[in-house]
């Protein structure tokens, strides 16, 4: 071998081992990184006439387990859907309250309860009347203040639908423009890892609201879809479109026209979770807003009902006139059937008993309709009414097992229908985030082995050390030559 080829042979060896090492501080450097993935340097021989010219650098590429990160998106998607859903039941059940918890529903209940024996046993004393009127002054506020929070959970979900659609379409905006960078940096024989680095950020933030699976195409370029069949990227980006509804009462459905639901590219798509836009956090909004939270607020209009029904009973007070509306009222009137949506917000106990509204207590001993206070020592009323409360009774409506309940037991079924369901969200959220930590942690044991990298580092030294010392040793026999 000549000493040019041989210098030709040392300055590739030496240009190789100089962009292994540029590889390894990048990965070292970049090992907490998140998004990074590790690089390799591809190197083979070069033959120049068919004689062996050194080494030729092929380029550089990621290591991907792209099954791995595939699945760990899926997870991810999973655990935001599980975690969304658990904390929306979660924050109801908090708001109903356990029964022992001062201020819950049952604790209402059992207020009213305990002021109408109470009042039952002096209905003379004015005091023990007011009791009455606060207790159930005080149950219809819980009712309402429940139906509202339902209302802003619904509002704040739509909200959110707004924002992770919004963010969706510019996500796929950015990553068709790096498919289009990638391509023409490719094209330049540039190095393109950096971008798909971005890229792959790009996707997990999309994986995150809508499940997707990552297709490769030809030049580095990738195709995206929904795990339900949505094409999000293929050649151009979709576009999601959704109008948000701003504000969001109890009778707005999605059924009815009143809530958008989803399109892509201008055709409407089925708004449920799972479906073709759903499994991530995007379809948990979608499920909270049309789902969890409707089903919520039945279950306390059904008690709100059934509240106003056991006192609209011509038994319990025989002086209400036909028509007119029990102790409970629907907003001031009679209760109808067909407008029970958001009862529970509309709920008011009667002003005719409620003397801040310009009414007498006298009403809760003598009668709604009586024609003066009566007797003040006659508890039948008050009996009436503690019995009526307390009588066990099948609800009108509601998504109960239908057995007969008493005021305190339908409560308790209400908090019974939340609590399950958040128990059951809390289960698969437990399996998805396993899931999902498993996931990071297989994906992370295959990223940047620090240790591995020094030791490769080592191993480049020695090469350019010995690289180094041809060309020396090459440049000393030139020297000589010239010198003789």
């Amino acid at each position: 071998m000549s000493l040019s080829a041989s210098l030709a042979n040392a300055l590739t060896g030496l240009t190789a081992s100089s962009r292994r090492a540029e590889v390894v501080s990048s990965n070292v450097s970049n090992a907490l990184t998140e998004g990074y993935a590790r690089r390799e340097l591809h190197l083979s021989p070069q033959s120049l006439g068919g004689t062996g010219a050194g080494v030729q650098i092929d380029g550089v590429t990621r290591a991907v387990d792209s099954v791995l990160l595939a699945d760990r998106r899926i997870a991810d998607a999973e655990a935001g859907n599980a975690g969304l859903k658990t904390d929306f039941l979660a924050r109801i059940e908090r708001l109903i309250g356990e029964p022992q918890d001062e201020g819950s529903l049952s604790a209402r209940i059992a207020a009213l309860e305990s002021a109408l024996v109470a009042a039952s046993s002096r209905p003379d004393s004015q005091a023990r009347l007011q009791d009455v009127v606060a207790a159930a002054g005080a149950l219809t506020s819980h009712l309402g203040a429940l139906s509202d929070d339902i209302q802003t959970a619904r509002m704040q979900a739509d909200d959110r639908i707004e924002l992770e659609v919004r963010t969706l379409n510019e996500s796929l905006v950015q990553i068709d423009r790096l498919n289009a960078e990638i391509l023409a940096q490719r094209a330049a024989g540039r190095d393109a890892t950096a971008l798909m680095d971005q890229r792959q950020r790009l996707v997990d933030r999309v994986a995150e609201i809508v499940p997707v699976r990552e297709v490769p195409r030809e030049r580095d370029q990738i195709a995206l879809f929904t795990t339900g069949g949505a094409i999000l990227l293929e050649g151009k980006p979709a576009v999601i479109g959704f109008t948000p509804a701003g504000v969001i009462t109890a009778d707005m459905t999605i059924g009815s026209g009143a809530l958008s639901g989803l399109t892509i590219n201008g055709m409407p798509v089925p708004a449920t979770d799972p479906g073709v836009l759903g499994g991530g956090t995007l379809g948990a909004a979608l499920a909270i807003r049309d789902d969890l939270a409707p089903g919520a607020q039945a279950q306390i209009d059904a008690f709100a009902r059934d509240l106003i029904e056991r006192f609209e009973d011509p038994a319990v007070d025989p002086t209400r006139a036909p028509g007119q509306p029990g102790l409970f009222t629907d907003a001031g009137g009679v209760l109808d059937p067909t407008l029970e949506a958001g009862l529970a917000g509309r709920i008011r106990l009667n002003a005719l008993v409620d003397p801040s509204q310009g009414g007498a207590l006298w009403r809760l001993r003598a009668g709604l309709g009586a024609a003066g206070a009566g007797d003040v020592g006659d508890a039948t009323l008050l009996n009436a009414l503690g019995d009526a409360l307390g009588r066990a009774r099948v609800p009108s409506s509601g998504g109960f097992i239908g057995a007969a309940r008493s005021a305190s037991g339908l409560a308790a079924d209400v908090l019974s229908g939340i609590s399950g369901a958040r128990q059951q969200a809390e289960s698969r959220q437990g399996y998805a985030v396993a899931r999902q930590s498993a996931l990071i942690d297989l994906q992370l044991a295959d990223g940047v082995d620090t240790d591995a990298e020094m030791q490769t580092l080592l191993m480049v030294e020695q090469a350019y050390s010995a690289n180094a010392r041809v060309i020396q040793v090459i440049d000393d026999l030139i020297q000589k030559l010239i010198g003789l």
